[in-house]
């Protein structure tokens, strides 16, 4: 059974205080994840691209190593 109901921020505020230190700790931690879920699904939706390939990244990637042990060496 799902119920709603319409609380200001600083209700929800008084509401988490009352709890104890634990509980508050264990809905910032899942609060966090889900933020960083979503802050992570964002940022892979908005750089997600079929113009370069997997394969065009590890070229990439292999040439700057070389450039920078020869700059090493």
């Amino acid at each position: 059974m799902n119920a709603t109901i319409d609380i200001s921020y600083n209700q929800m505020l008084l509401l988490l205080q009352q709890m104890p230190v634990r509980s508050q700790l264990r809905i910032g931690k899942a609060l966090t994840r889900q933020n960083i879920r979503k802050e992570l699904n964002y940022f892979l939706d908005t750089f997600r691209t079929d113009e370069i390939s997997e394969e065009d990244i590890l070229a990439e990637v292999k040439a700057v190593r070389r450039e920078r042990y020869a700059k090493k060496a």
